[in-house]
């Protein structure tokens, strides 16, 4: 006979091998993406702006380009994301659109002519805010692996519940990441462009994950097992800059620009993962905040939920930037920028043996990643029609060609004199796994997700 469903609250400790969460390697990589947020005209020749200049988004590529503007110009970007994930699990399929609305991007270059008998003609000083990446995003899945983690009741572990009838869930995540940098540039004989930076670089980032389990025992009896697991980091850190664009002739012209690691010196974390001891062989296996019900039990267990705080440092990877660019006259122009960055070199800048084995997971597991951005740009009297393609590796080692990231963008742009309009549509896609089992003991499938981001900028641009 079944029993009333009764209901118990409780941490739970001996699910060891369970972690929905971001591991401390998923979140170094999430530390260091940038989405390349900028202004509209950037964001439509999908960022290709290293050997380009003039536009204020320019700096953030190279900080030479600031000096390329004959101007002083200011401009602030409006602009809004959609993200349709669609997730599937065991033959289920899921479909969620997310939408996010913010101030992408605001600064601004204040452009010189040299007072001097000098070579140097033009000085640029530079500031500028934009979004790196924002975190507000949301998942569902659901499906039946058959499989059964949380197996039984805290009150009879004689009782077996193995039978896996359904699994549920969800992830939840918010924040966003930005930086505010500024700088220096200038131009030598109208030919040699140069030009330094420093970043200042700020995050939170916090992530509500839901597992929900519904399990059978050999009698009939079902066992309900929520678990639930709640993280929150936040942090600060600075990195520099520096480049040059070389104008060989009116028509062509190229880039070489370098940004040192982001050095993170305080990142704060709260949390309910339970983190076992270092030097256990379970360190990496983490639980959260579980609610259990069965129908064969009447007594109820509750207990509160317990978060704990963490700080540690991180250095996020450099970045080499190459660029070249083709210019016809007034008419138009072809650019692109090709970069490097290796994820295998972010490190956890602590000593203890925890965050040692992450760092050794960065060296085995990650790589060094090529990414390919490709704009250009036709004028038609005051009207600009813009349009670009972007291509990203993913840092994961084994990952399959379609969790590289790539895209195409679009826009248009008028020009009112000392003031102009841009707008900008950009689309990128791209699949990933996600485990919400971390067992070897569980053959259970990862979700496989699939993200297709779009955006729409509009930035208006006033020069003086």
């Amino acid at each position: 006979m079944k029993r009333t469903l009764t209901l118990a609250i409780i941490i739970v400790s001996t699910f060891t091998a369970y972690s929905q969460s971001l591991g401390y390697n998923d979140l170094g990589v999430l530390f260091s993406k940038d989405n390349n947020y900028g202004t509209a005209r950037f964001e439509a020749m999908s960022g290709a702006f290293g050997a380009l200049g003039g536009d204020i988004s320019a700096f953030g590529i190279n900080p030479a380009g600031s000096a390329v503007a004959v101007k002083s110009t200011f401009g602030i970007t409006l602009g809004n994301r959609n993200t349709t994930y669609t997730a599937n699990y065991y033959g289920n399929t899921t479909e969620i659109e997310d939408d996010f609305f913010n101030i992408t991007q605001a600064g601004g270059i204040l452009s010189f002519d040299s007072a001097l008998n000098s070579d140097w003609n033009r000085f640029a000083l530079t500031f500028n805010y934009r979004l790196k990446n924002d975190f507000e995003n949301f998942f569902s899945a659901s499906g039946n692996s058959e499989q059964a983690l949380f197996n039984e009741h805290p009150d009879d572990i004689t009782n077996q519940f193995n039978n896996g009838q359904e699994q549920r869930f969800n992830n939840s995540t918010y924040g966003e990441s930005n930086l505010f940098e500024m700088g220096v540039s200038a131009v030598h004989q109208n030919k040699l462009y140069t030009g330094a930076s420093i970043k200042f670089h700020n995050f939170s980032f916090s992530q509500v994950t839901r597992l929900r389990e519904t399990n059978e025992d050999d009698n009939g009896n079902t066992l309900n097992a929520l678990n639930v697991q709640d993280s929150y980091f936040e942090g600060s850190g600075v990195s520099f800059s520096a480049g040059f664009i070389y104008k060989v002739n009116q028509s062509f012209r190229f880039g070489l620009a370098y940004e040192t690691p982001t050095w993170y010196n305080e990142v704060f974390e709260d949390s309910n993962l339970d983190v076992f001891d270092p030097n256990d062989s379970r360190y990496d296996d983490w639980v959260g905040y579980t609610e259990i019900s069965a129908t064969n039990q009447d007594t109820d267990v509750n207990s509160g939920e317990e978060f704990y705080s963490n700080i540690f440092r991180l250095r996020t990877p450099s970045k080499l930037t190459a660029s070249a660019a083709l210019v016809f006259g007034k008419q138009g122009l072809i650019s692109a920028d090709y970069t490097y960055k290796d994820y295998s070199s972010i490190k956890y800048r602590e000593n203890d043996t925890y965050f040692l084995e992450i760092n050794q997971i960065f060296d085995t597991d990650f790589k060094g990643t090529h990414s390919l951005n490709i704009g250009t740009e036709w004028r038609f009297d005051k009207m600009s029609v813009r349009g670009g393609y972007h291509f990203e590796e993913n840092p994961y080692k084994d990952a399959l060609d379609d969790d590289h990231i790539s895209g195409f963008s679009l826009g248009l742009g008028y020009n009112f004199g000392n003031v102009k309009f841009d707008l900008s549509y950009t689309n990128s896609e791209n699949n990933s796994p996600y485990h919400i089992y971390n067992s070897p003991n569980m053959n259970v499938n990862p979700i496989e997700l699939t993200n297709d981001t779009s955006r729409i900028s509009g930035t208006i641009t006033f020069s003086l």
